[in-house]
């Protein structure tokens, strides 16, 4: 089992410099991957500059949007270009993970139809791959620096579809760890469906907080960045708060069938990295 960690670059009033320290702690824990979740209408910062800030200050840990919200980016070859020079940058070090996204705000106030974000993202999809060949229109460079590993979230059939015709793997926004083998298993018959060889990478997202004010701190930031959703509630009380919790939850995930988890932080406080690591590495 893998376990990477979040960049806190949706916790409101954190830093730049406390993006860049916190990638540099996290490769010196031995986290496998830093992720990074994607809002527009939000304080926070872009995905793809918060790698690119910590792939300036790192040597080897993966680099992951987790996930990129395609669509209302909808520029397909300056996505292109964006993505294949962090990769680049960072030494081949990024994995590219996309969805459709589930924020109608992002989307209008983009000028983009989320009615279409579907049908977006597939059209997306097969421009991203045909812009990276070496013959790709327009001359847009530069490519990434290898296979650019790719994996899709979302829970739908067409979601399950794109991973198997497009990606490398899968990842979970979130779920109980019986939900999520019920998701896996059916990304795994999409995948048989395509004739892919081998098994997807299965990945899952879990928010965490530790410490004397754990659930104090996973409430204040969930409810508010979930607002828009109605379940805000609800994903408050799936935080894990307690350093057995985490242990029990990657037992379980790895169970799952699960192949790396990504726990996200719901405070930027330093500390939190430090008792994530004593807890799960």
């Amino acid at each position: 089992m893998l376990i990477g960690v979040g960049l806190p670059a949706t916790v409101p009033g954190a830093e730049g410099e406390r993006i860049t320290d916190w990638a540099r702690r996290a490769e010196g824990h031995g986290f496998s991957t830093l992720g990074v979740l994607d809002r527009l209408v939000y304080d926070s910062y872009d995905p793809l500059v918060a790698l690119t800030a910590a792939a300036a200050v790192t040597r080897g840990i993966g680099l992951a949007t987790t996930v990129l919200t395609a669509p209302y980016r909808n520029n397909t070859p300056l996505l292109a270009k964006q993505v294949a020079s962090l990769d680049r940058v960072s030494g081949g070090r990024l994995t590219l993970g996309l969805a459709a996204g589930n924020r109608d705000d992002d989307f209008t106030t983009s000028g983009v139809d989320p009615a279409v974000r579907g049908k977006l993202l597939d059209a997306m999809l097969a421009e991203l791959r045909d812009t990276w060949r070496a013959d790709g229109p327009g001359g847009v460079g530069p490519a990434p620096q290898g296979e650019l590993p790719l994996i899709l979230g979302g829970t739908s059939r067409a979601a399950f579809r794109r991973t198997a015709q497009y990606g490398r793997g899968w990842i979970a926004g979130g779920s109980s760890p019986s939900g999520y083998r019920a998701n896996a298993e059916q990304v795994e018959a999409a995948w048989r469906r395509h004739g892919r060889s081998g098994r997807p990478h299965l990945m899952t997202l879990l928010y965490f907080s530790l410490g004397p004010r754990a659930e104090w701190l996973a409430q204040r930031y969930l409810m508010d960045y979930y607002a828009f959703s109605g379940r805000a509630e609800s994903i408050v009380t799936m935080a894990l708060t307690e350093p057995s919790r985490l242990r029990a939850a990657v037992t379980a995930y790895q169970d799952a069938g699960c192949a790396e988890i990504v726990f996200m932080p719901c405070d930027a406080g330093p500390d939190q990295l430090d008792r994530l690591a004593d807890a799960v590495l």
